[in-house]
């Protein structure tokens, strides 16, 4: 897709509805940066302390910045710190998925539910390759976006004990191909191997 008109110059199954893993958090990178404030505290849930790999393996009262948060999300793709920043911006995952929901419409990305802000296996969480780009295409102009998902290693602390924790970018493709802006890999037993990518050469993007 071209990424300033949107116009799709090639596509294989395109518009089939499948799920899509962790480039889900996309959207949930996208809701964040345009609804939450980096230099919020958020409070760890129970609830995220329980959700599987791959995850930071926060606990239950600790506090981290949003956006710290972001980052772990996007570099390292955990799984509980999306569960963390749905929780402190949507209410609650279901009520973040609203939200999802809500901008994927606003999009023109019709053919597409989210379910969860981290893209494990749920019933009814699918998009298609044609919303998926109509997504990143957005969510590119985002300054603030493409600084993450261009970020190699990004350092950062817990805020009630002060534990340093670091991740790196587990995106290849940012270091093979010449002007890689990321975006987002991903894999579920149900979607398999995911992927988002987007590239700026000679003033073009796709």
């Amino acid at each position: 897709m071209d990424a300033t008109n949107r116009r799709v110059l090639f596509e294989k199954n395109g518009y089939e509805k499948v799920p899509m893993a962790s480039t889900t958090k996309i959207m949930t990178l996208l809701i964040a940066l345009e609804q939450g404030n980096p230099d919020d505290l958020v409070t760890i849930s129970k609830y995220c302390e329980t959700i599987p790999r791959v995850r930071l393996g926060m606990k239950e009262g600790e506090q981290y910045r949003l956006q710290d948060l972001l980052y772990c999300m996007m570099l390292e793709s955990y799984n509980d710190a999306a569960v963390a920043i749905a929780e402190h911006i949507g209410g609650s995952v279901s009520g973040f998925a609203t939200l999802m929901n809500e901008k994927a419409k606003d999009l023109g990305a019709y053919h597409t539910n989210f379910v969860t802000p981290n893209g494990l296996d749920a019933d009814n969480h699918y998009t298609t390759a044609y919303d998926l780009a109509l997504i990143a295409s957005y969510a590119i102009e985002n300054e603030a976006f493409r600084d993450i998902v261009a970020t190699s290693n990004y350092s950062f602390h817990e805020q009630t004990k002060g534990t340093l924790h670091q991740v790196s970018n587990k995106d290849a493709f940012l270091t093979m191909y010449q002007g890689a802006i990321g975006i987002k890999t991903g894999f579920t037993s149900k979607a398999g191997y995911c992927f988002v990518g987007a590239v700026e050469q000679e003033q073009k993007r796709l």
